[in-house]
């Protein structure tokens, strides 16, 4: 082999290790990346005008618009994790579930799926959820490691569900709109829902003894209470819902502009509930200030790693690694990353499998016509086995720390395998049915544009031409000129 054949598959070890030994993601990544540079450099594999792409990159990445809805998608969640919204469409969906088996399971996932579509962020909807939800399912009997699953998957499904976070940076990573993005993603949203409601469903059958429903006098609205109660708690979020994404989906804002009319609506809910206060917003904002300067510098430090990377032909040793498995179609190819991804995600979280792995697969991915759209939703579901997988899932993690000490770490990580198992069989059912992805979205102009002809009245054009090359005349070998079909233009 020779040196910038070794070069890349060194850098990548590198990196693994820096992220086995415990490093900082961002500053690994960004010294890994200048000291590969130099080392490149001397050994002559590109020239030092090569790094003076270096500055553009972290300008174009400080001065990118799409990056600036990111705070803003956050701090609306850090303020309506704390705004009482949840409270309110728990109690109003366990009030219209409870007389079912697996009713509190039900209300649990219909309620992150709504908190999803609001916050975008997974802690809010698992933190909400783990402090409302679990001491009620706790106290009519559900089965420890059930309830823990079904709070843990209910606060990941906002990965997936438009205005998630992941879409954003999967947006700007695969050089796709976010309005695409969050069109591609609407249909595995609605699937990965139904996969989960239909679990609940067969647990409540074959095991109606785990999830019992609750007792007749808890159940204490009915007939226009209830519905009243429920419309109450549904309204304000679906308001919410259309300033966010209905103004994206109809063109009336950017991301940018949705994500700030969302804050502004976060803070009006908050204040309805008369839970606006300071101590409340400086928290919130310190949580957006944290999550965003993290987010920011592993971009910059990915830039980094990825320029020097591909200057090393890096992209053909992942398409050489990718062909020597027999991952050269399409169907292959999304097997093997999905694979690749799910082992990942057990070390790595979405924000660095985003920036490190998802750059390198682009290519490969663009070279065997996957459309990126289907191709980005496809990671991001695969990504949330990210927060629930053991021993790293970072939804565990939250789900850990606000619950009661009576269920046992064990219980928690073994709950949430069912979910995951769930989670990668709605990656199978998109690998082989890419439309549940693509289906909203534009279809493009098919054909070949320079094929297309102007058909002319042939007898017209026959005669017009005749009249010509009789004006005309013979040329000296007594022929008559060739038709001009630019004169029949002319005399028109």
């Amino acid at each position: 082999m020779t040196t910038i054949e070794i070069m890349a598959p060194a850098m990548f070890l590198a990196l693994v290790v820096f992220l086995l030994i415990g490093l900082p993601v961002a500053f690994s990544l960004a010294a890994l990346g200048l000291a590969s540079g130099f080392v490149a450099i001397e050994l002559g594999l590109f020239p030092p005008q090569f790094m003076a792409n270096l500055p553009y990159r972290v300008f174009g990445i400080l001065s990118n618009e799409l990056l600036l809805s990111i705070p803003f998608f956050t701090l609306m969640g850090a303020i309506l994790e704390r705004s009482g919204l949840a409270e309110d469409l728990l109690e109003g969906f366990a009030q219209l579930f409870g007389g079912l088996s697996g009713g509190l399971a039900y209300a649990v996932i219909v309620v992150g799926a709504i908190l999803g579509a609001i916050t975008g962020t997974v802690a809010a909807s698992v933190i909400a959820m783990g402090v409302i939800a679990l001491p009620i399912m706790q106290r009519y009997g559900y089965n420890a490691r059930l309830a823990t699953g079904v709070i843990a998957a209910s606060g990941t499904i906002t990965q997936v569900i438009p205005p998630s976070l992941v879409l954003i940076v999967l947006a700007d990573q695969l050089g796709r709109s976010v309005g695409d993005m969050y069109l591609g993603a609407i249909g595995p949203s609605f699937a990965q829902i139904f996969i989960f409601l239909i679990f609940i469903f067969l647990v409540s059958v074959f095991s109606p003894r785990s999830m019992p429903p609750m007792p007749q006098a808890d159940r204490i609205l009915r007939g226009w209470r209830l519905a009243k109660a429920v419309i109450r708690a549904v309204l304000p979020s679906m308001a919410l819902i259309f300033i966010v994404l209905g103004t994206i989906f109809m063109g009336l804002a950017t991301p940018t502009e949705a994500g700030a009319m969302g804050v502004v609506g976060a803070i009006g809910l908050a204040a309805g509930h008369r839970r606006l206060t300071w101590p409340m917003v400086r928290e919130a904002m310190e949580t957006t200030m944290a999550i965003t300067v993290m987010v920011i510098f592993i971009l910059i430090g990915a830039t980094v790693f990825t320029l020097v990377f591909q200057g090393v032909d890096g992209g053909l040793w992942v398409e050489h690694l990718f062909t020597s498995v027999g991952a050269d179609d399409a169907v292959t190819f999304l097997i093997v990353v999905n694979i690749l991804i799910f082992f990942l995600a057990f070390f790595l979280d979405f924000f660095e499998i985003a920036f490190i792995v998802v750059p390198l697969l682009v290519p490969m991915a663009n070279k065997l016509g996957i459309d990126l759209v289907w191709f980005g939703v496809l990671i991001c579901v695969n990504m949330q086995t990210s927060f629930m997988h053991p021993p790293f899932g970072f939804a565990l993690f939250y789900l850990r720390g606000i619950a009661p000490r009576s269920i046992k770490t064990s219980d928690i990580y073994i709950g949430a395998i069912p979910w995951v198992g769930l989670q990668m069989l709605l990656v199978a059912i998109l690998i082989f049915f890419p439309q549940l992805a693509t289906g909203l979205l534009d279809r493009p102009i098919s054909g070949n544009l320079q094929s297309f002809e102007i058909q002319l009245d042939q007898n017209e054009a026959g005669a017009e031409a005749q009249a010509q090359s009789s004006a005309a005349g013979p040329d000296a070998a007594g022929n008559l000129p060739a038709d001009d079909p630019a004169d029949y233009f002319k005399k028109k």
